[in-house]
């Protein structure tokens, strides 16, 4: 008598299309760049360091997210 399979041929083949699908869209989106003005990409930009907080030019937006009045 024939053991059946530990994992179901289904559920590989569903790994395998989820894993292809997270692939394509990370390679899209890094081809892409950032989407938003503003944006930089991460990473070491060899300015020497520091983990200042760059803001960009937000002018005088109000960054106050109470939930008062």
């Amino acid at each position: 008598m024939k053991q059946p399979p530990l994992v179901p041929p289904a559920l590989c083949g569903f790994l395998l299309l989820l894993a292809l699908v997270f692939t394509v869209s990370y390679v899209v989106g890094t081809a892409a760049g950032p989407v938003a003005p503003g944006m930089h990409r991460s990473g070491t930009s060899g300015d020497g360091g520091g983990g200042g907080m760059n803001t960009g030019d937000m002018g005088d937006m109000d960054m106050r997210h109470g939930s008062g009045g």
